[in-house]
C-alpha cells in the first residue's frame, strides 16, 4: 500500500483574484442575511444556508476493533458520545408539504470530558457540481442577489449556472444524479451520507462515507420526515457503518476537484454510527436549533481540507456574524 499523501496548508489557499471574489460574496452574504426574515418564513434572520431540522438526537461512535493501525492514535477509545442532527439544506426556509431530499446527517464528536472534537456535516450526495473557486463564488454571488433582487438579477444569475454546466457531465455526476433522483421518496435514514470534500485526519486527508444497516427505504411514506423520524426511533434503533477513503495520490484523489469520485483508494471501516430507540432530543428546546455542526470549530488535525472548503469557513464567519446583529435588534438577543 503506498504511503498516504501529507496535509499542506497550500490545498486551502486562494489566488488573488480569487480573494477578491470572496469579499463580493461576503458582502452578498450579509445583505441577504439581513433581509432573511422576509425571504424565509421566519420572524429571525437565518444564515444564508440554513439547515432546517428534523430531528436531533444522541448516539454513539464504535470504533472497529480492526481498524488500521496507522489510524489508531486518532480513535483510541472503544466509542465517542455523538450528537447528530437530521435536517434540510436550503437557502430559504419554508413551510412547505414537500422539501427537496437534500438531506444532512451531521454529526458531532465528543471527548471524554464532554468537548468537541470534530463536527462533520453530511450530506446524501456525494459530490459538488463546481469544480472552480472563482465559477462558485460568481454563482453563489448571483444566487444571494436573485434571492434580494428578484427578477432583475435573474438573466445574471442564469449566466453563471449556464458557466457552471460543464461541470455536471462528468459520468461520475450524471450517475449520482441518476441514483439521487431513483431515491428521492426514500426514508431519509436509508440514504448513504458522504463528507463531499477532504478532511485532516492528522497529516493524513481522508474523505468520510456513512452507510445505514438494514433500513427500510419506504418507512413513512405519506408522513412528513419530522414524523416518521419520530415514529421511527420510537421503536427501532439505527445503526450505520462509517467508512473512510484515504488521499494517496492527487491525479486518484483530488483534493480541489469535488466533481469526480475518488479512485484506487478503498474504503476502510473505522466503525459504527449507532442510534438507540427514544434517543431524539426535544424539538421544542430552542438550544437544540442552535447546536452548530461547524467543521471550522473541529480540533485543527480534524478540520476540512480545500479551496472551497476554506470558502465555507469565510462564508458562515460572515453570516453568522450578520445573523447575531440583526436578530439582537430584532428580538434584543443573538442567536
Amino acid at each position: 500500500m503506498p504511503n498516504p499523501l501529507k496535509y499542506n496548508k497550500q490545498f486551502d489557499e486562494l489566488n488573488e483574484e480569487e480573494k477578491k471574489l470572496l469579499e463580493i460574496t461576503k458582502k452578498t452574504i450579509a445583505d441577504f442575511v439581513e433581509q432573511s426574515s422576509s425571504i424565509s418564513d421566519v420572524n429571525y434572520a437565518t444564515r444564508n444556508a440554513h439547515a432546517k431540522t428534523y430531528a436531533t438526537a444522541k448516539g454513539t461512535f464504535w470504533i472497529d476493533p480492526n481498524i488500521p493501525e496507522s489510524l489508531q492514535p486518532f480513535f483510541d477509545r472503544e466509542k465517542f458520545d455523538l450528537t447528530i442532527r437530521l435536517s434540510n439544506a436550503r437557502l430559504k426556509i419554508k413551510n412547505s408539504k414537500k422539501d427537496i431530499p437534500a438531506y444532512g446527517f451531521a454529526v458531532q464528536i465528543k471527548d471524554e470530558n464532554g468537548g468537541l472534537l470534530a463536527n462533520y456535516p453530511l450530506v446524501n450526495f456525494p459530490l459538488f457540481p463546481v469544480n472552480t473557486v472563482s465559477t462558485f463564488l460568481k454563482l453563489f454571488t448571483a444566487v444571494n442577489k436573485f434571492y434580494i433582487k428578484k427578477w432583475s438579477s435573474l438573466f445574471p444569475m442564469l449566466i453563471q449556472v449556464l458557466k457552471m454546466m460543464p461541470s455536471f457531465f462528468t459520468f461520475d455526476f450524471i450517475l449520482n444524479i441518476i441514483k439521487w433522483i431513483g431515491k428521492r421518496n426514500d426514508f431519509i435514514l436509508s440514504f448513504n451520507y458522504y463528507s463531499v470534500g477532504a478532511y485532516r485526519l492528522g497529516e493524513q486527508m481522508i474523505k468520510i462515507k456513512l452507510c445505514p444497516q438494514s433500513v427500510d427505504k419506504n418507512t413513512g411514506k405519506k408522513q412528513k420526515i419530522k414524523d416518521s423520524l419520530k415514529d421511527y426511533f420510537q421503536s427501532n434503533d439505527f445503526t450505520a457503518d462509517v467508512l473512510v477513503q484515504i488521499c494517496y495520490d492527487l491525479k486518484d484523489q483530488p483534493i480541489n476537484k469535488l466533481n469526480v469520485e475518488w479512485k484506487n483508494s478503498l474504503f476502510i471501516k473505522i466503525g459504527e454510527v449507532k442510534i438507540n430507540k427514544d434517543s431524539l432530543l426535544d424539538s421544542r428546546n430552542c438550544t437544540n436549533e442552535l447546536l452548530s455542526f461547524n467543521p471550522f470549530e473541529s480540533k485543527i488535525f480534524f478540520q476540512p481540507v480545500g479551496k472551497i472548503q476554506k470558502l465555507r469557513d469565510e462564508a458562515y464567519r460572515v453570516s453568522v456574524q450578520t445573523r447575531r446583529k440583526i436578530n439582537k435588534l430584532l428580538h434584543g438577543k443573538a442567536t
